[in-house]
């Protein structure tokens, strides 16, 4: 406890937590990072779920250079936000619910990435997705939907 309450105290958390810009410009720039990365993974999980065949995988593995961005700019806003209120968020259970949501939904995004990566000419061509990629997408919009609840419900419970 000692650390989270260091943090509390240090520079950051009370630029965040104390001036009148801290607290709205990161919880913006946490909103946009999350946009970017939902909606890309979102639209990788829902091609790979058969809906947008309209779309080769290409084309949507194109954006996930963004969608990692989108991660960083969230990872770095979150970590922001975290800092000023540090020893409520380690107990508070929507926050670990969002916490553990973001590492499966990031590991099931990376193993899509990498599959897709593998075998989108394939599936382009015609050849089925395997159902443990479709698995994967589907554990990916829980995940992440689980996420947006979650941190929603942070603010409040």
């Amino acid at each position: 406890m000692l650390l989270l309450e260091w943090l509390e105290r240090s520079a950051l958390a009370d630029w965040v937590a104390g001036s009148l810009w801290g607290y709205p410009i990161t919880l913006v720039s946490h909103g946009i990072g999350f946009a970017i990365v939902v909606g890309i993974i979102f639209m990788l999980s829902f091609r790979l779920l058969g809906m947008f065949a309209g779309i080769p995988y290409q084309t949507v593995l194109s954006y996930m250079r963004l969608a990692w961005a989108g991660f960083l700019l969230n990872f770095i806003s979150g970590c922001m936000l975290f800092s000023a209120q540090a020893t409520f968020f380690v107990t508070s259970t929507p926050f670990l619910t969002k916490i553990a949501a973001i590492v499966i939904g990031a590991v099931a995004a990376v193993l899509m990435q990498q599959k897709a990566r593998e075998d989108a000419r394939d599936w382009d061509s015609g050849t089925a997705v395997p159902s443990k990629v479709k698995n994967m997408a589907i554990v990916s919009i829980v995940c992440w939907s689980i996420t947006i609840i979650a941190g929603r419900l942070t603010a409040y419970l």
